[in-house]
């Protein structure tokens, strides 16, 4: 299947950016190649470097990109200043991550992303590592219960993991369509539909584990910041409320002045802003790109300034 990925709040990310066509550029998440052609186009002397742990999208984003001033390299973008030190550069002026799972990994089913199609379950999206499988049919029920419970926000979470735990002591775990079952089975029937897809919650917290997606985050806001140009500005698309939580938090502490208890007559910490938001609320797509795209619903983005 052809890495299809539609970019979700394209123009405020371009605008968010203020891609000068002289500036050196980063989208830890190239995915196709949506947002990176569209940066890229707008250089000059600049250059973009694109990052992806995914090979198939790093092959597609190599193809589109092919003759415009960018550079695609395999890598997590908690890899970042790992990247920039290997080609030799100090900063960039710009830094976009589009989160979450792209179009290209749900709509292959053999992927194991999506719990719309009955496939091999995986989630991997470097294709590397442990897969759901390996989580699925090994965590035992606290751990299992945990992680459905914090990363897929799920209420059900123990009776889920349960069910889980019955079904495997008689066989593996081992497609995306038996998963489902397993979990509509766990939830009560009242409450089966409640949000959208019964299964949607922890097929969400299975990819996050499998991924370290929120660790990566974390790791990735704590060190990229550092490597921007005074003025650069950091932009993050998130798609659910745990990913938003992080971006807020780590991006209000960069804003973050003075420390001292309030009782202090002066200031004693030296503490000083490192950044400034660009928007004091997130951005949010508008209703004529719901329609046309409706996994951009939950999207929102951020963007923060370094000062």
């Amino acid at each position: 299947m052809k890495f299809s990925h539609i970019s979700v709040l394209l123009q405020e990310c371009l605008e968010g950016l203020a891609i000068r066509p002289d500036g050196i550029y980063l989208d830890g998440t190239a995915g196709g190649g949506g947002h990176s052609l569209e940066i890229a186009k707008r250089l000059t002397t600049g250059r973009l470097i694109a990052l992806d742990k995914d090979p198939a999208a790093v092959q597609a984003a190599g193809e589109r990109l092919r003759g415009l001033p960018a550079q695609v390299v395999e890598s997590d973008y908690a890899d970042i200043p790992q990247v920039l030190d290997r080609l030799g550069i100090g900063t960039v002026d710009g830094i976009l991550l589009d989160l979450g799972v792209s179009s290209y990994q749900l709509d292959t089913p053999e992927r194991g992303f999506s719990y719309m199609a009955d496939a091999p379950l995986d989630m991997r999206m470097s294709q590397k590592g442990p897969s759901a499988y390996d989580l699925v049919n090994s965590w035992d029920v606290s751990s299992m219960a945990r992680i459905i419970r914090e990363f897929g926000e799920e209420r059900y979470a123990l009776a889920i993991a349960k069910k889980i735990a019955r079904a495997r002591e008689q066989k593996p775990v081992e497609t995306t369509g038996e998963l489902v079952e397993l979990i509509k089975a766990a939830i009560p029937p009242s409450s089966r539909y409640e949000g959208g897809h019964p299964a949607k919650r922890t097929f969400q917290a299975i990819r996050i584990a499998v991924n370290s997606e929120l660790d990566n985050l974390s790791r990735c806001l704590d060190t990229a910041f550092e490597r921007l140009a005074p003025g650069g500005r950091f932009a993050v698309i998130t798609f659910h409320s745990l990913e938003d939580r992080m971006v807020k938090q780590k991006f209000a502490a960069c804003c973050k002045g003075c420390v001292c208890p309030p009782d202090f007559p002066v200031c004693v910490c030296g503490r000083t802003p490192e950044g400034r938001l660009v928007n004091k609320k997130p951005i949010e797509p508008g209703e004529e790109e719901q329609r046309q795209n409706s996994r951009s619903r939950s999207a929102k983005l951020r963007i923060l300034e370094k000062l």
